[in-house]
Order: structure tokens, then C-alpha cells, then sequence
């Protein structure tokens, strides 16, 4: 039994998939599979069921699931111990990232640790925050940068990056533009633009909506923000913005604020709250924390 072979199975049983899992190792399919099987046959057992569209765990498959971890785990310990004593800053560094990430200046963040430990490999990788928060308390990520809501994903650190409040964006011919503010009762009955579930904004929207009562009625749903706002531009229906989008199409846009309750977006570095942290993450975290220290919050202004 080798260690690579038990490193593949856990990734196997994670993505659900072996294309994936060849992936995110950086190796070919036929090469995962092959270990695998291996692995199977010194087992006398079939760890995963191949039948289905995607692949899961067999029963055995599941309990031989947490020693693996528990094993590389283990190993992880080992190496951070030799590193450490050695002094040595090598490895690999997994990052991932909201899409339209424009509050951080992340090519300058990344080329800065490039510059100071050039023997670490940094990979970047962009998903929805719901995706990279799973990806980060697995390992798979050592650090993201996420939106999340004003409720603190479990099982996370988190340093907020950016905090600034949600608007409702209508066009100024739309029937709320003569409003400044409103209650997120005000969307009831509205077909709303907004980003996808999976998306911080989104959930945000959700949370307070499921707190009145009601689920909204997304209408138009897409990824880019800068689509979302011509659609609002456009007078396709409210849209839920960051206000220092909304505030950049003042002939356009009319931006209403939400009392009750109030929305905020947040922008935060996410890293794993538990489990080993190799010496080259636990460096670059230290890093990002320091670098994205200075970025500025943009605060709410009151409002009665």
C-alpha cells in the first residue's frame, strides 16, 4: 500500500469523479485509476462504485475513507515537523477565489510571496464562495478569498477584507425609483435580478428573504456583475448590487437602500479553522493576512 495510492482515493471520493480528481492531483486519469485498482486488489475489496454517472463510495469504501485521511493527515504532520526544523519554505499552495474578485489586488499579492519564496508553487483556482468555503475545511484549498453573509461560515477563519452594503438598483423609469429606502418586503411580488446561488450576494438576498416570509423570485440569474447591472440599467427588474457598483452609474441607476434588515456584502480570506497547515500555507496565509490588512472597508452610512 502506497501513500500516493491512498492520496487518490481520498481525492476520488471527494470530487466524485476521477477526471476531477486527476485534476486537482495534476496527474492523468489513467494513472489514478490504475493506483486505484491497485490499491483494490492488495484490499480484496472495491472501495468505489463505478456504475453510476458519478462515482461513489461502496460501503467498504466509506470506512476505509476516514482512516486515509487520517493517514495522509499523519503524514502532513510529519513533513510540517522536518520542515520546520529544517527551516525550509517549499510545497505547494492551493488558492481559490470569487469570480470578478476587483476589490483585491491579487496578481501583485501572489508575484510579492513569489518574489520572497520562489521554491513554492501556487495554484489559482476561480469557483462560486459556497464551493471554495467546501473546498477549504476539506484541504483542498489552503486559502480562498469568499463572500460570505453576516453569519460566519462554520469550521473557517476568516478575515474580512471588504464590508460595504447591498443596494436595490432599479432603472429610473422602474416603479420603486421615486423610494431612498425600503424593507426587503418591498421584493415580495418583484421579478429580481441577482447572481446564482452559491454566490455571497445571493445568499445574502436569500437569508433576508427567507426571514420575512418569502422566497424571491429571481427572474434573471447570471454570474457577471457587470451583466447584472446593464440588465438593471436596462429596467429588466431590481437588482441586488454592492453600492460602490450601483454608485458608478448615477444616470442609470437609482440605488435604494434596504432597512430592514440592512444587507451587507462582505469580502473575506477564508483558511481552515482545523487540521494540518503545511509550512509553505501557514507562510502564505501569514502573507495575504498582512498584505490584505490595508484594503479598505467602504461602511453603510446611517440611515433612520
Amino acid at each position: 500500500m502506497e501513500l500516493r495510492q491512498l492520496e487518490y482515493f481520498v481525492a476520488v471520493a471527494e470530487e466524485a469523479s476521477f477526471t476531477r480528481a486527476a485534476a486537482r492531483l495534476y496527474v492523468a486519469q489513467p494513472g489514478v485509476s490504475a493506483q486505484i485498482r491497485r490499491l483494490e486488489r492488495e484490499l480484496g475489496q472495491e472501495l468505489l462504485d463505478r456504475t453510476g454517472r458519478t462515482v461513489r463510495l461502496t460501503e467498504v469504501g466509506t470506512a476505509v475513507l476516514a482512516h486515509a485521511r487520517a493517514v495522509l493527515d499523519g503524514v502532513a504532520g510529519v513533513r510540517l515537523v522536518v520542515d520546520e526544523f529544517t527551516g525550509l519554505i517549499r510545497g505547494r499552495v492551493s488558492m481559490g477565489m470569487v469570480r470578478s474578485c476587483s476589490s483585491v489586488d491579487l496578481p501583485t499579492l501572489l508575484a510579492d510571496f513569489h518574489k520572497d519564496y520562489p521554491a513554492v508553487e501556487i495554484t489559482l483556482s476561480e469557483e462560486n464562495s459556497d464551493q471554495l468555503l467546501d473546498g477549504v475545511r476539506s484541504g483542498r484549498f489552503d486559502v480562498a478569498i469568499v463572500a460570505v453573509t453576516a453569519v460566519d461560515p462554520p469550521n473557517v477563519e476568516l478575515q474580512v477584507i471588504v464590508d460595504e452594503p447591498l443596494v436595490i438598483a432599479v432603472s429610473h423609469s422602474d416603479q420603486m425609483a421615486k423610494c431612498s429606502t425600503v424593507t426587503i418586503d418591498a421584493l415580495r411580488d418583484r421579478a429580481l435580478i441577482s447572481l446564482p446561488r452559491g454566490t455571497g450576494m445571493r445568499a445574502c438576498l436569500d437569508e433576508a428573504c427567507a426571514a420575512a416570509g418569502f422566497e424571491p423570485r429571481v427572474a434573471f440569474e447570471v454570474s457577471d456583475p457587470a451583466v447584472l447591472t446593464q440588465l438593471a440599467v436596462r429596467g429588466l427588474g431590481p437588482a441586488v448590487l454592492p453600492a460602490s457598483i450601483a454608485a458608478g452609474y448615477p444616470g442609470e441607476l437609482h440605488a435604494i437602500t434596504v432597512t430592514r434588515p440592512r444587507l451587507h456584502g462582505r469580502m473575506a480570506l477564508a483558511w481552515r479553522a482545523e487540521g494540518p497547515v503545511g509550512p509553505a500555507a501557514r507562510v502564505f496565509i501569514d502573507h495575504a493576512r498582512i498584505a490584505l490588512a490595508g484594503t479598505p472597508a467602504r461602511e453603510e452610512p446611517d440611515v433612520s
